[in-house]
């Protein structure tokens, strides 16, 4: 007869074991924002077996309040909530945390996906949706916000007058601090590392957002905007220019002019 056992059932027969334990259960935790609780447990279901640990909310202010808490690695938050609606719960999430957030929306509803992006939002899934792609959606979020353990801590990249530190995860714009979500400085530091090259959307949805590239997802563009009205782009000054027909390029800083030079 078959068995399924736990991660974290096994870690109790190790030497050790109360201590790896509870790493696991704190690494692995995950919080879940949502008024349907059918749905709450179906998700917990299919999270459990891959290692995470599940937490479910059903209302937005006490949403709020667990995100706040410090204890999660990643939320899956709703739209639709009693109370405070998913887009509030988001915004007070980003005024205070840098929590990654998966947000759960209606399938067809473009703006509110749009809408979440703009706020904050680390990516979106439409409902209904296939768990195991919400399994591999956290799992994207996830590698690009978790320490990379034992590797070697990557160089500071400068490109002009943008600074973009990996170890420390902080972004300078002439010396002042930039706010990004996950989602932003993954983007970002993919562009820095390319600066003067031009990167296809097609890798930036690979790389950034880890799945595969659909002609219909605007997702990375909505990322891309956030980003450069962050590093204060405008008509006549950008640090990310479009290329039309092939992706994105960060632009090398141009060099001084000497003086009497036109």
């Amino acid at each position: 007869m078959f068995v399924k056992v736990s991660w974290a059932r096994i870690c109790e027969s190790l030497p050790g074991a109360a201590s790896v334990a509870n790493k696991i259960a704190l690494v692995e935790r995950i919080l879940v924002i949502d008024d349907d609780a059918e749905l709450c447990s179906l998700i917990s279901e299919y999270l459990q077996p891959e290692g995470f640990q599940v937490e479910a909310v059903h209302e937005g202010k006490a949403g709020l309040a667990r995100a706040l808490s410090g204890d999660h690695l990643l939320a899956v938050l709703d739209v639709m909530l009693p109370g405070m609606n998913g887009f509030d719960v988001l915004r007070r999430i980003r005024d205070g945390s840098r929590l990654p957030v998966l947000l759960l929306t209606a399938r067809g509803e473009d703006v509110d996906r749009i809408v979440g992006l703009e706020i904050g939002a680390d990516d979106y899934l439409p409902k209904p949706f296939n768990p195991r792609e919400l399994v591999a959606r956290i799992r994207a979020i996830l590698r690009r916000t978790r320490a990379p353990g034992e590797a070697p801590v990557p160089e500071v990249l400068r490109v002009g007058d943008v600074e973009l530190d990996p170890a420390t995860r902080t972004v300078l714009h002439r010396g002042k601090p930039v706010e990004l979500t996950s989602v932003e400085f993954s983007l970002l530091q993919v562009l820095l590392r390319e600066a003067g090259r031009v990167v296809t959307r097609e890798a930036l949805v690979d790389e950034v957002l880890g799945r595969k590239f659909s002609p219909f997802d605007r997702s990375i563009d909505m990322h891309v905007s956030k980003v450069r009205k962050k590093l204060g782009d405008s008509d006549s000054e950008d640090h990310i220019k479009t290329i039309r027909g092939a992706g994105y390029i960060f632009a090398l800083a141009r060099p001084k002019a000497k003086n009497g030079a036109r």
